[in-house]
């Protein structure tokens, strides 16, 4: 991980550890960081119960809820239910954070000869590619609105980044460009 994260998002607490993991059961939670969107397994402090949804603080300072990082948590360990809050979350944090996301559009460049970091978005091909960027050479984007506005026929910005950033999470990609 590049960037220090601070706090997590708790998507799914498991009391009893995982089931038929064998040993003695200890509780985890499933979590996504919300700075750098890295799935993680945390331990809680004993006594502790967490709630699905909770902000959780994992900096380097004392915490007060959770004991440890256990480390990544890996994608095919994703439980149903944090895949629905995982969703819930994504949709939530591309609301928030517009301006992040509208600056990939403005700033994302060509991989290599065949393919821009652009294409890697759901639904678009090198024509809707050519388009955007044709359009912020204009004028650079100020929100999605605006990149739907001013490139004509593209995909949902806001609906593809959004998809990307779940696919990053739940699927093996040979790019990612928004999660560690």
């Amino acid at each position: 991980m590049s960037e220090r994260e601070e706090h997590a998002l708790v998507l799914d607490y498991l009391p009893y550890g995982y089931p038929l993991s064998g040993g003695k059961p200890n509780p985890i939670a499933q979590s996504i960081g919300i700075k750098t969107l890295a799935l993680l397994e945390l331990v809680p402090r004993r006594g502790v119960s967490l709630e699905i949804k909770e902000k959780v603080y994992i900096g380097s300072e004392k915490r007060d809820k959770i004991y440890y990082i256990a480390g990544r948590l890996p994608r095919e360990k994703l439980t149903e239910s944090a895949k629905i809050q995982l969703q819930e979350f994504v949709e939530q944090i591309v609301g928030e954070q517009e301006e992040r996301f509208v600056k990939f559009f403005n700033e994302a460049q060509a991989m290599n000869t065949r393919l821009h970091q652009l294409e890697l978005l759901p639904g678009f091909g090198r024509k809707h590619t050519q388009e955007v960027v044709k359009a912020r050479e204009e004028k650079p984007f100020t929100s999605f609105d605006d990149i739907k506005a001013r490139s004509a026929g593209i995909p949902d910005p806001k609906k593809a980044i959004e998809k990307r950033i779940l696919d990053e999470l739940t699927v093996r990609q040979r790019f990612n460009i928004f999660t560690d």
